[in-house]
């Protein structure tokens, strides 16, 4: 039994707030946003995994850098299996000797002198 192949989304956190009927305070509208992007991908069979802060190195001016921290979210999903893949079997088992030719194969060799 193989285990499942998945993929992995990334998108960026968003950082503000999306207005609808209802959605009043910023609170509200930045959690509605959330929500937006979570149902979006669902509906394309991606699953939420988690959040994160990671940093970023990015360029200030002409040679210095600075680090900025991003907000992403990541999604995952299940991906079929290629067509031409075969199952994973468990490895033929190794041909086993008798102890006697075993024994055998080890005394020295027995010409006629």
């Amino acid at each position: 039994m193989t285990a499942p192949r998945r993929e992995y989304r990334v998108l960026p956190a968003p950082r503000r707030g999306r207005k609808a009927p209802g959605v009043k305070t910023p609170e509200d509208r930045f959690a509605h946003g959330i929500e937006e992007v979570l149902n979006e991908m669902a509906r394309d069979g991606w699953s939420y995994l988690r959040s994160d802060i990671l940093p970023s190195d990015e360029r200030q001016g002409l040679t210095a850098t600075t680090t900025v921290y991003r907000s992403v979210l990541i999604f995952t999903r299940e991906i079929a299996p290629p067509p031409d893949a075969a199952p994973l079997t468990a490895p033929a088992a190794e041909e086993t000797l008798a102890p006697e030719v075993v024994a055998t194969s080890l005394l020295p060799d027995q010409r006629d002198g």
